[in-house]
């Protein structure tokens, strides 16, 4: 057998599930101890950031990278690491395409601070008290990470080889990639294409069991407001489930206990934009086809209100890599 390979995973601006994630493989993670040598893993191990600054450019094999980059610590890491790796993966939903935390694009640093310090009701801080970069104590100086205005992904920043979507990814889609990285080292096999995304081509509908009528709504549900039907279609059945713009792969996991997909493992290569696909979707089977010209505006409003949270559906976790990024800003002279 080869010599053991180096692997680095790293945390960056996320919940940490995708950490936790890759022990969910149960007993292959005895198969990845026997191949690789773990180098860097904060969450896990008492490694330092200096431990990988010592290390030769390109020394550790693979970088999994899962989180956003929201702050310095996490552009200077994602920095830090691709030059220290001969392979970068984005790792979940965030990495590849902003997740949950890309949706903090609909606002700006100055906004975060302002409602997460001040205009909370819980919130006793009358001097507006927030954290700073920077701020010397009797101790000494004291630095934090400095927030970004806007929520990009790793490979905005710098070189990635691979990406694994899901929130997190599924056992089965990191096992795929992990075989393929043994398959590599003990037998030679060539590695997937640069960029190749770990999962299926097809789209989530595609990989679905349930039963589609192509049938008109004539309303629109929250999952909460009615008892869906394990064999139908949930879309049909007018719960918005974004199958149609959300790339397959995750085994139908949410659909099989009977939820619709939120559409975490992000667009397929056919899509542009998850949030507009899915939009297009839903309309072509709104019962309005027929005599859209004929609604007021008030009809159009109200077909509109049934969907809670528009962007939170659609962009739930693509907003960073959408068409739309971020809400716009003004910058200053007017400009």
């Amino acid at each position: 057998m080869a010599d053991k390979i180096k692997i680095a995973l790293y945390w960056g601006g996320t919940c940490g599930g995708c950490d936790v994630a890759v022990l969910d493989i149960d007993e292959n993670i005895l198969d990845v101890a026997a191949m690789a040598d773990i180098v860097f893993w904060p969450i896990a191990m008492d490694f330092k950031v200096s431990d990988v600054e010592a290390m030769e450019d390109g020394e550790i094999t693979c970088t999994i990278y899962n989180g956003v980059i929201r702050n310095t610590e996490n552009l200077h890491m994602a920095k830090l690491l691709r030059q220290k790796s001969a392979l970068m993966v984005a790792f979940g939903s965030c990495a590849c395409f902003g997740g949950i935390p890309g949706l903090a694009n609909v606002t700006d640093k100055k906004g975060i601070m302002e409602k997460v310090y001040r205009d909370t009701i819980s919130t006793d801080n009358p001097d507006f008290v927030t954290p700073q970069p920077v701020i010397e104590v009797p101790e000494g100086t004291l630095t934090l990470p400095d927030l970004y205005d806007t929520v990009t992904c790793v490979d905005d920043h710098v070189d990635v080889d691979y990406f694994v979507p899901g929130c997190p990814p599924t056992t089965n889609l990191i096992m795929t990639f992990l075989g393929a990285v043994a398959a590599f080292v003990n037998e030679g096999t060539p590695l997937p294409p640069k960029g190749t995304v770990i999962a299926s081509d097809k789209t989530l509908c595609d990989e679905c069991p349930r039963e589609k009528k192509e049938k008109m709504l004539t309303r629109i549900y929250r999952p909460h407001e009615i008892e869906i039907d394990r064999e139908e279609c949930i879309l049909d059945q007018g719960v918005i489930c974004l199958g149609p713009a959300t790339r397959a792969g995750c085994e139908a996991k949410c659909i099989n206990a009977n939820m619709p997909c939120r559409g975490c493992m992000g667009p397929t290569a056919a899509v542009q934009d998850q949030g507009g696909s899915m939009l297009a979707a839903l309309t072509s089977i709104l019962n309005i086809t027929d005599h859209e010209h004929e609604l007021s505006e008030e009809d159009i409003f109200e077909i509109v209100s049934q969907v809670k949270d528009p962007l939170g559906t659609f962009y739930r976790f693509s907003m960073p890599k959408s068409l739309l990024k971020r809400s716009v800003t003004e910058k200053s002279g007017g400009k």
